[in-house]
């Protein structure tokens, strides 16, 4: 056994026999006053990537919005980072998952499975978060869709899946949302809306094939369309704090990545895509939009 193993367990033994190992003030009474929401309405998911300061700059406008949790994926690769996040994230609602570099896909995948919000907020280290309105907004759109499980503020996109002139598949995507509110075809995060219990029911996962990162966002609101679900889109956009931590390091990486996903993209959804078209207006027009 490590020598120092053997003499923290011979040091724990030792405590626990002279009774010294117990801690002032913890009871019952003492735990229920932290507050702990098992069943929250909302959990906020923010992906940092060595940008704790701007996460910790907006940790206020989160905690306003009640019966919430919040959750901060640590990207782990600056200790700095991690040691203020985990010195900020104070709250019983509030907690921190540290992963080593494996980016939005795996992670935000496994968070979703993680949190307890009925509605969760994938967000991004940059933004700048204006209050509670928008995400009060979010759970009225959801209420007023039940069939509605992904909800985007950002972008609403339209994809056209082609051919480069090289016999390359790929795609392209045009903003397609418009008004307040309207149904499309996919949404770029951030924020994106999650209804947990439609996601948990239907789509279950984040598709690892598209891991570490870009265009999952697009597979997942398109399988949503295919599964009889919807997805909507409502005027929100977001100010940027600064570029994200995730751009801000991975150029060539999104490069690599985009090239790759673009032509997984294409063999999964390209023979869907007049078809999802179809369901999308079908949406819109059943609300008149």
């Amino acid at each position: 056994m490590n020598l120092r193993l053997l003499i923290d367990k011979l040091r724990l033994s030792l405590l626990k026999r002279t009774g010294k190992a117990q801690k002032g003030g913890r009871c019952y009474a003492a735990w229920a006053a932290k507050g702990h929401i098992k069943e929250p309405l909302v959990s906020f998911v923010v992906q940092s990537h060595d940008k704790s300061l701007q996460v910790c700059s907006f940790l206020p406008q989160l905690r306003a919005f009640p019966n919430s949790e919040i959750i901060v994926i640590d990207d782990g690769s600056i200790l700095e980072h991690t040691q203020r996040l985990a010195a900020a994230l104070t709250g019983a609602n509030e907690f921190l998952v540290r992963a080593n570099d494996l980016y939005e896909n795996i992670t935000y995948d496994k968070c979703l499975r993680f949190c307890n919000g009925r509605y969760v907020a994938l967000l991004q280290d940059d933004d700048k978060i204006p209050g509670t309105e928008w995400a009060e907004r979010a759970v009225s759109l959801f209420e007023q869709h039940p069939d509605m499980v992904i909800l985007g503020g950002c972008d609403g996109r339209r994809v056209r899946f082609c051919m480069k002139e090289q016999g390359e598949k790929s795609y392209t995507s045009e903003e397609m949302s418009h008004g307040d509110f309207c149904f499309v075809m996919s949404v770029n995060r951030a924020p994106m809306w999650i209804n947990r219990e439609l996601y948990h029911q239907h789509l279950h996962h984040i598709d690892y094939r598209f891991a570490p990162f870009q265009s999952d966002d697009y597979e997942l609101c398109m399988r949503a369309w295919t599964l009889g679900l919807k997805v909507g889109w409502y005027k929100l956009h977001f100010e940027s704090l600064s570029v994200g931590g995730m751009r801000l390091y991975n150029n060539a990486f999104t490069k690599e990545m985009t090239k790759r996903n673009s032509l997984l993209l294409y063999d999964l959804y390209a023979d869907k895509e007049e078809e999802i078209m179809k369901r999308v207006e079908e949406a819109n027009k059943e609300m008149n939009i």
